[in-house]
């Protein structure tokens, strides 16, 4: 009877935890944006792109015969600045900070370092953790790794919430090269003594910058305080809040810091512009107009709320915008079908909360819309990166009431 009742505690602990994350990551309706609409202008004539140009080829740098193959299969024949500037320190397993903007290859940047080394016959094997803050970006990751492992004996095994806890749980009793997830489903399956996390030496924060902010801070700091075998540690993210310099320090000891953008401006690659609603004007008819236009092909429409991204989709398609939503309180089978359906260009817009802000890797998004002004500026650059991605350039709108 006792076992019982601890389980049944337990279980009940772990719900009201799941309870208090999602609580802090509501946003608070009463807040208000600390963007000034102006600075979100940048006109077209001033978009000029600073393209890095490297004469270093793949198939040129210091990475293992089978890894560079299945890089060249993959179309992959330079790097991108990230990988180029972090790669030698990264393959010494040295601890870094890497900031670059969205659509840069900051996945390739940890995982290509990982991969030779797990390849190298004359290093010790060794796992590795990559934390991300949604369900997409886990998802995408994983994709990635098995792209680039093809061939090779290597498991990677994924943990997001919304799906199977039973999967999981026997996923982890497979011998596993690299763990990826979010810190609410690793965090239970730890609790849960199913996850030995004392097994894994390097770890990833991918994103970290809202990996630290309150609605993920403590469980990232529960995470880190049980690998007592950590010996490498990388964090990536496109911004760096000067207010989360101490937690990182705290969390990664004498890095190394690889800049490729400065953290605080937005891409310069996607040319914005806000338009203003009149008082009394309709906005969504403001709305329907703009997607009229010829070139928006393919639009992440952002929503601060779930309930908004709701009653935007069904008016759209009520108009013969065909379009779908993702957001928390989506299944993650929907959440799939509805990013497919945008992929493949089966609907024009996809409406979504930030979830999608981070996370969502989609080829030629032509516009991003901000339905509302972002409460801060942070969001608002990891919006409008979903375009002008990969050396693309890109259209970002924002509604100002």
């Amino acid at each position: 009877m006792n076992t019982s009742s601890n389980r049944t505690q337990q279980n009940k602990k772990r719900v009201q935890q799941s309870k208090n994350r999602v609580q802090q990551n509501k946003p608070n309706k009463k807040q208000k944006s600390s963007i000034n609409p102006s600075s979100l202008i940048q006109a077209a004539e001033e978009l000029k792109l600073s393209k890095h140009e490297t004469k270093l080829l793949y198939m040129d740098m210091d990475l293992n015969p089978r890894l560079k193959t299945n890089l060249n299969k993959m179309g992959f024949i330079k790097p991108t600045e990230i990988q180029e500037k972090t790669y030698k320190n990264l393959i010494l397993r040295q601890n870094l900070i890497g900031i670059a903007n969205t659509g840069t290859g900051k996945t390739g940047a940890f995982l290509i370092p990982i991969i030779h080394n797990l390849l190298d016959p004359n290093q010790e094997q060794f796992k590795s953790l990559v934390i991300v803050p949604t369900r997409e970006l886990a998802l995408q990751v994983e994709q990635e790794f098995k792209k680039l492992t093809v061939g090779m004996e290597f498991r990677s095994s994924c943990h997001i919430g919304g799906t199977n806890l039973k999967k999981d749980i026997n996923r982890l009793k497979q011998s596993n090269d690299i763990f990826i997830g979010t810190p609410g489903r690793l965090i239970d399956l730890i609790n849960r003594g199913d996850f030995n996390i004392s097994q894994v030496e390097t770890l990833i924060l991918d994103e970290f910058d809202r990996m630290l902010d309150m609605g993920f801070v403590n469980d990232i700091k529960k995470i880190i305080g049980r690998m007592k075998n950590r010996k490498h540690t990388m964090l990536f993210s496109a911004t760096i809040d000067p207010k989360q310099k101490l937690l990182i320090h705290e969390i990664v000891s004498n890095p190394i810091t690889v800049a490729v953008s400065n953290g605080e401006t937005s891409s310069k690659n996607v040319a914005q512009d806000i338009i203003r609603v009149p008082v009394g004007a309709n906005k969504f008819d403001m709305l329907k107009k703009l997607l009229a236009g010829q070139s928006f092909n393919k639009v992440i429409l952002f929503a601060e709320t779930k309930r908004l991204a709701d009653r935007l989709s069904k008016k759209l398609n009520q108009s013969g915008i065909l379009s779908d939503q993702i957001h928390g309180n989506k299944s993650q089978n929907y959440r799939v079908k509805a990013l497919n359906k945008f992929k493949t260009g089966s609907i024009k817009v996809l409406v979504a909360t930030d979830v999608a802000a981070r996370g969502v890797d989609i080829d030629s998004v032509t516009h991003v819309i901000n339905y509302q002004l972002p409460l801060d500026y942070d969001t608002y650059i990891h919006r409008i990166g979903r375009t002008g991605r990969a050396g693309k350039t890109g259209m970002a709108y924002t509604f100002i009431d």
